[in-house]
């Protein structure tokens, strides 16, 4: 079992890391491509993490309305929830934080956001940082310092839950100690803590501020 992270506050990825939205952001892309011919296996490569407007803005191609083609993409992702679930655990562990000690930095909007953690059950932190709220998205550390600074706390006080290489990324360059959930690996991941899903992951209040006790001995993630 790794060491105990000790933390001011605890920073949560959205997408992969507390709701699996896997199967709705697959499908989302291959409409996407496959309205404009382009291969889905390139989009699918780059887009986990990232702003959907940012991949989106990568892809299309020259003299397609940008702009239309983002408030599509945003209409469906919006509309389906097929098969949108909570990771496992992830219920459980925000039900044990206090107030005001953990957030939400997603490179979902907000509307976005709101919808997928209400349908899943999952309760929304008083600090929620979106797309909407920064200028630069992930792989910048734009979110994850904005939300450390409105809890009141410098971000390498911080334990900062992420899964893709673009979060991961974001989250080192912010400073956090970083957890992976999930089974991605990538130049980011080299080295860190890593969880299959929350099942296990134990917090303790202390005075020196919250005890994270990681628990890598977990069934294999569903």
């Amino acid at each position: 079992m790794p060491a105990p992270l000790t933390s001011r506050a605890l920073l949560f990825d959205m997408d992969g890391t507390l709701v699996d939205s896997t199967a709705v952001i697959e499908r989302t892309w291959r409409c996407f491509a496959d309205r404009h011919g382009l291969d889905v296996a390139d989009i699918l490569a780059d887009s986990h993490g990232r702003r959907g407007e940012e991949t989106i803005a990568r892809h299309l191609p020259d003299g397609a309305d940008l702009a239309a083609e983002i408030a599509l993409v945003d209409e469906q992702e919006m509309r389906d929830l097929d098969g949108v679930v909570a990771v496992a655990g992830a219920a459980e562990l925000l039900g044990e934080l206090p107030a005001g000690r953990w957030a939400l930095v997603t490179s979902a909007n907000a509307a976005l956001a709101q919808r997928r953690m209400s349908a899943v059950g999952l309760p929304m932190p008083d600090v929620v940082v979106t797309a909407d709220d920064v200028s630069l998205g992930k792989p910048d550390p734009e979110g994850y310092r904005k939300a450390a600074a409105a809890i009141g706390v410098l971000p390498e006080q911080t334990v900062i839950f992420e899964d893709a290489e673009a979060g991961v990324a974001a989250a080192l360059a912010a400073g956090g100690r970083t957890v992976v959930v999930g089974s991605h690996a990538g130049p980011a991941t080299s080295g860190l803590a890593r969880i299959q899903d929350f099942r296990g992951v134990r917090v303790r209040h202390e005075q020196t501020g919250l005890v994270v006790e990681l628990s890598t001995d977990q069934p294999a993630r569903r």
